[in-house]
Formats: structure tokens, C-alpha cells, sequence
């Protein structure tokens, strides 16, 4: 992928390369990026023009709607940049075509296989999923891939490979599994490597789970996580709409990796990421019955339709505990209508969760329900830093959707019971 992205026959492992960049992604931080952007043709006498406005994507999702003056002064800022370029793949503060960036690129098909992706957002590497090279960088990196179409000063990294097989346990997911990993890997074992996912479980994991998985490489360092893909990535992407020729790019078979990892998912139990690092990972049983406050369900790792089905099938005919608050965070505008459609969010505000709109919501701690002093959350983001809701003096836990629906009838971490998925 990287050498044909840079224009050469082959590249190895700590080569300093300057790819082209097919799809550079940005969301509210694009007002720096602008800023930065234009301060490079200040002063050249050269018309600020964007390489490629089809291949920048902007979207709105980390405080929507604005919640202070400087937000919407900034979204303003950015739509005027927008219309200014002719960015065709902007997706506002709407309910028809907005959500989470991650969930967006996805759902609209905008990634491919073999594609190198460039987002000013390190969660960039879920679309690793689609078989692509998808890394975050910084929003000065982001300006310079606006004016040249390249990124520039890429070190190729080396490649841990993680084979998965077995069969999944009741009530344990792909979440479970990344977390597995980070917990083994630790918060800094793949740092400026890629994670590369194979095995049967692999091969019969949809794209939510797969998105699930490359979502949080980060959280163990990694630079990007990728699935190659398959013939399940070629269907997701037709149905979403994508009429370019899919091409998978696959590792050659004397690819030489830094470490392989096997796991057999038959043997592991639901996990929890304690308090304040998201490699501190336990099983269910070592924290059952910590009280929690506030459970979160949705973010740009588990806010899909299958996340809100498993939730909603947990909290049908149920009650959510007294002192628990649930909130649903849907990853776009599209799930959210179709949780809708398939009555998830009556069975979920009869429980007594409260919808949100899509959108990135508490996870970051900047908008829409942050914790108070001494307060722990459960929820399925993907961090859980100090602070990382908006509170230093609270605490974040982070576990699947089924693990966090089943909390919110008990009001502690609770280990299932009985099949209800």
C-alpha cells in the first residue's frame, strides 16, 4: 500500500516515505487546520487552494450542536471554508446525513481497500477495517496534505499480527477481544507498528466488529490497525454505495512481522478497562459491583445498530436502576433513524435511558454529560483517561454494550445471568 502510494516498487521498515493521500478526514478541528492552511500561502501571492476537494471529507461530530459562542463561531468559520472549495463531502449538524466522522466514512463508502487515509483524529485507524492504511495525524500535517495531496515524513512501520480464533462466548464481543488485546499489548506495546488482525473469527466477523477492533489499535500505540479485506469489506462497501473498483490488497506470504500474538476468543470472558488507563483491563468478575452513575452506550466504537440492539433486547420490559443515569449515543443520523424504525429507543427510554443525538457526545468530556466529583461511569467509548469525561475527579470504566445494558438494571458492574441476546 505505501510503497504504491509512493510511487515506488517497495519500501521496508523504517523508510522515510511521502505517500499520496486518496481521503484526508477532519471534523471541528478543521478551523485549525484552515488556519494553518491558509498561513502557508500567506505571503507567497499565491491563491489558497485545496489539492483535491473530492478527496477531503469534513464532519461535524465532536460538539454538535455548538455549545459555546467559540464552537459555532468556528463550525461558521469552517462552512464558509466549505462552500468557498467546493468540499462535496461535508456532513453538518443534521439528521439525515450526520453522525460520528468514523461512522460516516463507513456508512458512505468513502474508504477502500488499499486506500491510505489521513484523519486529524487519532481514531483514524478504524478504517483499517476496510483493508486501507488509515493513520491520525496533527492538524499542521492535515494543512500540509490540503496543499500538496502527500503527507509528508512517514516512518513505515513494522507489523505485530494478531491470529483470532475460536467461537465467541455469550455476551462477549469484538469489544472484548480489543480490549483483551490492549490489556496484553499494553498502552504503548505497538507504538508506531500496525496491528494486523487475522484467523477464522476474523474472517466471520462483520464490518461493526472489525470497525470495533481497528477503532481502539490506537489505545495500545499502534499507528494503524488493519483487516485485509475480503468479501466481506467488497459487500459492505457496494452496499454502502461504493461504485469503484475494489481492489483488496493482501500481505505477501513472506511477510515479516515483529511479533504474532494467538488468541482463542472460546476462552475469554466479558472485560472491563478499570480506571485510568485503558490497558488496566480485567475480566467482569474481578469489578462486579462497583456502582456506577452514568452509563454510556454508543461513541464511535460501539454506537452501530447491532450495539443498540443488544442494549435495547437487554433493557426490554426492564427498568434501569434509581440512582443510574443511561444515555444512547447513536454513531449517525442513519442508525439512529433506523434504531428508530426498529423500535430500539422505545424499548430503551421505557427502561428509562435517554436518547442523545449522533454525535461524539461525553466521550471527550467537552459536551453533553460529563461526570460529577466521585463519580463513576461504565460505558463503551474507548477511553478512559483521567478526566476523559470532563471530570478529573471522577472515574471511567469501559466495557461492551452488553455489559453496560445489563449495569443499567442493577446500577453496578454485573456479570449476565442468562441468555437474552
Amino acid at each position: 500500500m505505501l510503497a504504491k502510494a509512493s510511487g515506488q516498487k517497495s519500501v521496508r521498515v523504517r523508510d522515510i516515505i511521502e505517500p499520496r493521500v486518496d481521503l484526508a478526514m477532519s471534523h471541528e478541528n478543521s478551523a485549525l487546520v484552515i488556519d494553518r492552511f491558509l498561513g502557508i500561502y500567506k505571503g507567497t501571492g499565491l491563491s489558497a487552494k485545496v489539492w483535491d476537494a473530492q478527496k477531503i471529507a469534513i464532519i461535524f461530530d465532536h460538539r454538535v450542536p455548538a455549545e459555546s459562542k467559540k464552537t459555532a463561531t468556528n463550525q461558521h468559520f469552517i462552512r464558509q471554508f466549505v462552500n468557498e472549495h467546493e468540499i462535496s463531502k461535508f456532513h453538518d449538524i443534521r439528521g439525515d446525513i450526520g453522525g460520528i466522522c468514523h461512522q460516516i466514512m463507513a456508512e458512505y463508502g468513502y474508504v477502500k481497500p488499499g486506500d491510505v487515509v489521513v484523519g486529524a483524529d487519532s481514531h483514524t485507524t478504524s478504517h483499517g477495517a476496510f483493508g486501507a492504511f488509515s493513520f491520525g495525524i496533527g492538524a499542521t500535517e492535515m494543512a500540509c496534505v490540503w496543499a500538496l495531496g502527500s503527507v509528508l515524513n512517514v516512518e513505515v512501520p513494522s507489523t505485530i499480527k494478531i491470529i483470532v480464533n475460536g467461537q465467541f462466548n455469550t455476551f462477549v464481543s469484538p469489544k472484548d477481544l480489543i480490549l483483551h488485546i490492549i490489556g496484553k499489548l499494553t498502552s504503548s506495546g505497538a507504538t508506531f507498528r500496525v496491528i494486523e488482525f487475522h484467523g477464522k473469527t476474523i474472517k466471520a466477523m462483520d464490518m461493526s466488529g472489525r470497525l470495533t477492533l481497528c477503532n481502539m489499535t490506537v489505545e495500545s500505540g499502534a499507528t494503524s490497525g488493519i483487516v485485509p479485506a475480503d468479501e466481506v469489506t467488497i459487500r459492505y462497501l457496494k452496499d454502502a454505495g461504493c461504485d469503484k473498483d475494489i481492489h483488496p490488497v493482501l500481505p505477501d506470504d513472506d511477510a515479516r512481522y515483529d511479533q504474532v500474538l494467538e488468541i482463542d476468543v472460546s476462552k475469554l470472558s466479558p472485560q472491563v478497562a478499570c480506571p485510568d488507563s485503558v490497558d488496566n483491563v480485567k475480566s467482569v468478575n474481578e469489578v462486579e459491583g462497583v456502582l456506577i452513575d452514568q452509563i454510556v452506550i454508543g461513541s464511535c466504537t460501539n454506537g452501530r445498530l447491532d450495539d443498540l440492539r443488544i442494549a435495547a433486547e437487554i433493557l426490554r420490559g426492564k427498568k434501569v436502576a434509581r440512582n443510574t443515569r443511561v444515555l444512547i449515543f447513536p454513531a449517525s443520523a442513519k442508525v439512529y433513524q433506523e434504531a428508530l424504525a426498529l423500535g430500539y429507543f422505545q424499548d430503551l427510554t421505557k427502561a428509562g435511558a435517554v436518547i442523545m443525538n449522533p454525535g461524539c457526545g461525553c466521550c471527550l468530556g467537552v459536551h453533553q454529560g460529563a461526570l460529577g466529583d466521585g463519580e463513576k461511569a461504565l460505558s463503551t467509548t474507548n477511553r478512559n483517561f483521567k478526566g476523559r469525561m470532563g471530570n478529573p475527579n471522577s472515574e471511567v470504566f469501559l466495557c461492551s454494550p452488553a455489559i453496560a445494558a445489563y449495569s443499567a438494571i442493577t446500577g453496578k458492574i454485573t456479570i449476565p445471568k442468562k441468555r437474552l441476546i
